[in-house]
């Protein structure tokens, strides 16, 4: 299979896919009070627009789809899709990113479509805690969606943290306490200055390394290496059968080895998650452009793709769009 690089030398090779926009949560630091206007169902890409892109897509090279929401479990027929996606040639790897709430209910399904992996986003590990960050999950549901993925071998389970200082970060040692009893990959994730504009302050925001030195009050953190790529950097407590991630946004930022490109719930390709540079495929193939015009602006996202991003935690960027509808 061909390769298609960025003028960076960079091999664009991932494509991160909003389904929809639409999540059966409203989480305070992702989603305004005031809640947020959902995509008209007639503006969200259909399954066979998203098949079509990834099939084109996997022509230049792409072998890892990972589908986002918004929450994706939330929408009708997610098995089709994968299994739709799963059979394009040259596509290796599908995985998914949910909150866990419906986990349960579609885990098994949707391995036998051929989804590989799941990443749970999750922020407590307290009831009454996470219902508040939540407003009104109940955690239950998402501990009995992680053991069913686990049944069903969607792994390694990957468990995302975003500690927020005075908020949660009091439960950075429970988290990483995870990995000694557990296959987990718990990955902490700083928190990035985009979401719920009320709850964003850079007083909040902790360090990677802050992250880091707390998580090593347990006992010595030893690196591991994992061999997929990715903005993780892993490491693991001597003996334990989990590991423990790091991403970091915004103090190690991870443009140079980035191989990605984002599509929107309602079509837009992104090269980059904090740009606000969009390539319309909906509108294109809806005004009947053929594979090969879809293939040149799929070229065009890759040749536009920024060598790096600026964001930093001094620096508000809620003006962007909300991450439910470009695929955080």
């Amino acid at each position: 299979m061909s390769l298609i690089k960025d003028k960076y030398e960079r091999i664009i090779d991932y494509m991160r896919i909003s389904i929809i926009d639409r999540c059966n949560l409203r989480c305070i630091y992702c989603m305004p009070s005031e809640g947020i206007k959902p995509i008209e169902h007639k503006d969200i890409l259909g399954y066979e627009e998203i098949i079509r892109i990834v099939r084109i897509a996997a022509g230049l090279g792409a072998r890892k789809i990972r589908l986002t929401g918004g929450e994706p479990l939330i929408r009708k027929d997610l098995p089709y899709l994968v299994s739709s996606i799963n059979s394009i040639e040259g596509i290796e790897d599908i995985s998914l990113t949910t909150n866990g709430l419906l986990l349960k209910k579609y885990a098994q399904s949707l391995s036998s479509a051929g989804l590989r992996r799941v990443n749970v986003s999750l922020d407590s590990l307290r009831p009454e805690r996470y219902r508040e960050i939540t407003r009104g999950g109940d955690i239950n549901s998402v501990l009995e969606g992680i053991h069913e993925a686990e049944n069903a071998g969607l792994l390694p389970i990957k468990i995302n943290m975003v500690p927020i200082r005075g908020f949660n970060d009091d439960e950075i040692e429970e988290f990483a306490r995870l990995t000694l009893k557990t296959s987990y990959n718990v990955r902490f994730i700083e928190f990035m200055p985009i979401g719920a504009k009320e709850i964003w302050d850079h007083e909040k925001y902790i360090s990677t390394e802050e992250i880091k030195e707390r998580a090593s009050k347990i006992a010595p953190l030893i690196p591991v290496k994992i061999r997929r790529s990715g903005p993780a950097r892993y490491f693991r407590f001597e003996g334990a059968p989990g590991v423990v991630g790091f991403i970091s946004p915004i103090t190690h930022h991870f443009c140079n080895s980035c191989n990605r490109l984002r599509l929107t719930s309602d079509g837009k390709l992104r090269p980059c998650l904090f740009s606000e540079t969009e390539i319309d495929l909906k509108s294109a193939m809806r005004c009947g452009a053929s594979d090969e015009e879809i293939e040149r602006l799929l070229r065009l996202s890759i040749e536009i793709k920024p060598e790096g991003h600026s964001i930093n935690h001094e620096k508000c960027f809620t003006h962007l769009k909300p991450m439910s509808k470009i695929g955080g």
